[in-house]
């Protein structure tokens, strides 16, 4: 069997230096753990939370798991970058497509798109994972700027939780890359 140009992948650990620069692996146990220390979950507004996975500031993007625990219009948004989703639990949509995000669906949403999200009438709980770069710019239905959402907005809202809750400031550190 060809090793592609891969060499020798016994299970023996890379022996040389490493790179100069390398920024640490970020590493969430229990990522994916819905039930966990509800201080770990930021308000965002009535309803509605984030888990923070990772704020790359270097490169401008977030991951985050979003609750929503109430029904109705999230937000109204434009993407400056690709958003990635998967929804782990319930279901929304945007008013603006067809398509339904239900649980265990992957949805991509291009750079320049602006819809409304909404959870629909009877969805206890929503629960999406969130890959999004660049920001979100909210936008009344003319499309006029509202306001902006970002990794450095999110960070600051999380690291002001974090303090409040008594896990301190820095706690958000371990989420910075």
């Amino acid at each position: 069997m060809a090793n592609n140009g891969r060499g020798n992948q016994e299970a023996i650990a890379y022996r040389g230096e490493k790179l100069p620069s390398v920024l640490e692996d970020v590493v969430v146990a229990g990522a994916l753990d819905l039930e966990c220390d509800e201080r770990l979950w930021v308000p965002q507004a009535d309803g509605v939370w984030f888990k923070p996975l990772l704020f790359c500031v270097s490169q401008g993007y977030f991951v985050n798991i979003l609750r929503v625990r109430r029904s109705g219009i999230l937000s109204r948004h434009r993407h400056t970058g690709p958003v990635a989703a998967t929804v782990l639990k319930g279901r929304w949509h945007y008013l603006e497509h067809p398509w339904w995000a239900e649980e265990g669906s992957f949805a991509f949403e291009p750079p320049g798109d602006i819809h409304t999200l909404e959870v629909p009438e009877g969805v206890a709980e929503m629960v999406t994972l969130f890959h999004v770069t660049g920001a979100y710019i909210y936008v009344d239905p003319d499309g006029n700027a509202l306001g902006i959402e970002d990794v450095f907005s999110k960070l600051e809202l999380a690291k002001a939780h974090y303090e409040k809750v008594g896990l301190g400031k820095d706690f958000v550190n371990q989420f910075i890359r």
